[in-house]
């Protein structure tokens, strides 16, 4: 007999949306919308609730919102994480989802998942001291432990599946046209 596994995902209605889009293509385009207010300082708080999908405008149960700042040591207010640790956050909890999710779709029960991530920047970028160094990271290092009835294998298939799908490690991974623009 079959054991039953549950991760919390609904696989069923996954694939029946796969499914689904198959024959949509225009309703599988989405629109992902946040915006940012300037608090003081390096302090800002950004919130996401509207987005645009399956052909028409869509929202959140709650508007989420996220602080962000910089720790005292750049002569900030420390009221939130830095941007560029929510970019971790970002991949990790994509890459997390994407686990859970191929998981119960590979019949695998997990018992628990846990990424940690490391991102190296140099600040000589973004403070100017030298052109040569990138703004950005160097260097994101992802780190799972994952308890599941699986071998070690079929467990670094399902992390290698994720990481296939996942939006976010594509977006940090691959360019993507960025627009600024002032009204």
């Amino acid at each position: 007999m079959a054991q039953s596994v549950n991760n919390g995902v609904n696989i069923d209605a996954l694939l029946a949306a796969r499914e689904a889009l198959k024959n949509a293509p225009d309703a599988a385009k989405f629109t992902w919308r946040a915006s940012c207010k300037w608090q003081n300082g390096t302090h800002a708080t950004s919130t996401v609730q509207g987005f645009h999908g399956l052909g028409d405008e869509q929202r959140h149960k709650t508007q989420f919102s996220f602080e962000t700042d910089h720790p005292e040591i750049f002569a900030s207010e420390d009221h939130g994480a830095t941007p560029v640790e929510l970019v971790l956050v970002g991949l990790a909890s994509c890459l997390t989802a994407g686990v859970a999710t191929v998981a119960q779709n590979r019949g695998i029960q997990l018992r628990s998942v846990e990424a940690k991530l490391e991102g190296k920047m140099n600040l000589y970028g973004i403070l100017g001291i030298d052109g040569d160094v990138r703004n950005g990271y160097d260097d994101i290092k992802v780190t799972f432990h994952i308890d599941a009835d699986a071998s070690k294998k079929d467990i670094e298939a399902l992390v290698a599946q994720s990481q296939k799908r996942s939006a976010v490690y594509d977006i940090v991974t691959n360019p993507c046209n960025v627009t600024v623009e002032v009204v």
